[in-house]
């Protein structure tokens, strides 16, 4: 009955077609995440199947497989059955760094062994600098990094990683040598800066949150396209160099050979949910913005950030670990 009501009123909408009301799936669905709780992949991925389950008609339940930059549950995922009732929340790194980081060895083929359903949702990319840091603006960072080439100080969370390609990005934008330092995951990085020891960081906002709210990190500027509603009179640093655009999306992909009408339900399944009020509001606290679209814009995504980052990691001269 529950179901019912539900698909009812989203149909009514425009957002379902009857496909969806006569679901497709006949048990349990996995939905794969490579990586651990307290992230936002995990948070994103918990909070999908908690909203997908009315939607599909089966229960959705979080399959964590952590390991490998994420290839634990991509290869998990391309290795079930194209059923539909395996698939994945798999973030912009696995389709356009990975396969283009020279000396990268991955077990299997993204293009190949995945199928693209559906992009979800972008996490805004936000430079932080740590109280102690001498400046507050872009133009500040700027002319410091032109005056002492290789002394400021940037922080990422390891080679090859989104927040070390936005550092490069930027360097090679604005003209300027900056000294990157990478760390072993997200918090040894903050704390660093939050103890004066690396100047700068460009990374999730969602990481920086807590931060920030303390007083201990400083928001420069967003990285990404738009603002966040969260820090509305924030700049972009696309105002100074117009060409910085770093969105660190997550999507959802099957098995390769998942059969055209699988694609399309998961599609509008995903949809419908990310159209809730609430699940748009839940998004926004955790700074996240909606890029829900068509399978054929997801391809085009990838193909098109695939493209962008070969070309810093060759000027670069980035290599896997």
């Amino acid at each position: 009955m529950r179901r019912r009501a539900f698909v009812g009123g989203v149909a009514a909408a425009g957002l379902i077609g009857p496909a969806m009301a006569q679901t497709p799936l006949k048990q349990e669905v996995r939905l794969f995440c490579g990586f651990p709780p307290g992230g936002t992949a995990d948070l994103l991925a918990r909070l999908l199947a908690d909203a997908l389950t009315p939607v599909v008609g089966q229960k959705v339940i979080v399959e964590t497989r952590t390991g490998a930059s994420g290839f634990i549950a991509n290869e998990a995922v391309a290795r079930s059955s194209p059923d539909g009732h395996a698939i994945l929340l798999a973030g912009m790194a696995a389709f356009c760094v990975s396969p283009v980081m020279p000396g990268q060895k991955l077990p299997i083929d993204v293009d190949k062994d995945l199928t693209p359903i559906a992009n979800v949702a972008g996490v805004y990319n936000m430079l932080v600098v740590g109280r102690p840091a001498p400046f507050r603006l872009v133009p500040e960072i700027i002319d410091q990094a032109r005056n002492a080439p290789g002394k400021l100080t940037y922080a990422s969370t390891g080679n090859g990683t989104s927040q070390h390609l936005a550092g490069e990005l930027f360097k090679k934008l604005a003209g300027v040598d900056l000294l990157h330092v990478p760390y072993r995951g997200g918090a040894p990085a903050i704390q660093d800066m939050v103890a004066g020891n690396v100047n700068m960081m460009f990374g999730n906002m969602p990481e920086f949150l807590g931060q920030i709210a303390g007083g201990n990190l400083i928001p420069v500027a967003f990285g990404a396209p738009r603002a966040s509603p969260l820090f509305p009179g924030l700049p972009l640093i696309s105002m100074w160099l117009p060409d910085f655009k770093v969105v660190n999306w997550f999507a959802v992909f099957g098995p390769a050979g998942l059969p055209a009408p699988l694609v399309q339900f998961w599609n509008k399944a995903l949809r419908a949910v990310v159209a809730q009020e609430a699940f748009q509001k839940r998004m926004v606290d955790n700074g996240m913005e909606n890029l829900i679209g068509s399978d054929d814009a997801l391809k085009a995504t990838i193909a098109a950030d695939r493209a962008k980052w070969a070309e810093i990691i060759k000027s670069a001269g980035m290599r896997a670990d």
